[in-house]
């Protein structure tokens, strides 16, 4: 992984489909340190796989890393490349962030996917590890529940 990147400096597309081995990772430079690093996808894209039609979410990932840190190129054509797949919110919240947990094996990390409604009901879905390392901040979401985003 972390010498052998397959996106950072280099030209990149978008993934043909959703596949966790187009993630990278780079050694933590502060591996001595607890802290929590952020990631906000504010126009994350997939497809309904019953209907077809597109959905929308934003994205919170929050992780305290250990030796490994995720390289943001990678983590945003991985995101981009659900925008023409099928699948249920679900799926994408816990599925992603099983895959960043596998890779990165970080003390701790949660994923919050905050979905626009179709036919009248947002569906949001949070997943994590457990608790956060003690002492370290982690910032609020900052998302409201849903009153017409």
């Amino acid at each position: 992984m972390a010498g052998q990147l397959k996106h950072l400096g280099k030209p990149s597309r978008i993934p043909a489909a959703p596949d966790p081995a187009t993630l990278d990772r780079v050694a933590n430079p502060h591996a001595d340190t607890r802290y929590v690093a952020r990631f906000t996808a504010p126009e994350f894209t997939v497809l309904c796989p019953i209907t077809g039609q597109p959905d929308f979410a934003l994205f919170i990932i929050d992780y305290a890393p250990r030796k490994w840190l995720l390289e943001s190129k990678s983590l945003k054509l991985y995101l981009a490349s659900f925008r023409n797949h099928g699948r249920f919110h679900e799926e994408c919240a816990v599925g992603i962030g099983k895959a960043l947990n596998m890779l990165l094996a970080p003390y701790w990390l949660r994923i919050a996917g905050f979905w626009y409604p179709r036919g009248g009901m947002p569906i949001d879905v949070f997943w994590q590890t457990g608790k956060p390392p003690a002492g370290v901040f982690v910032p609020e979401l900052g998302v409201p529940t849903y009153r017409g985003r």
